[in-house]
């Protein structure tokens, strides 16, 4: 599997699951931080992941000669 087509699929399993934290883990407490910010966070980090994955593929396209 090609590294951008790895970093897209991850970034999307990372976002979904973090917006299934942020959508139903509204009343869960937790000690030191809430579900709901862990969900925030992980949709960002798939954000960022999808966003690599999208720039790696885009310049494996324009790129001639490389493997």
């Amino acid at each position: 599997m090609k590294q951008a087509s790895k970093n897209l699929l991850e970034g999307v399993i990372t976002s979904a699951v973090g917006l299934v934290l942020w959508l139903f883990t509204d009343g869960v407490e937790t000690p030191v931080v809430t579900l709901t910010k862990i969900g925030v966070v992980l949709m960002c980090v798939g954000g960022v992941l999808i966003a690599l994955g999208l720039f790696q593929s885009a310049r494996g396209a324009n790129s001639v000669g490389r493997g």
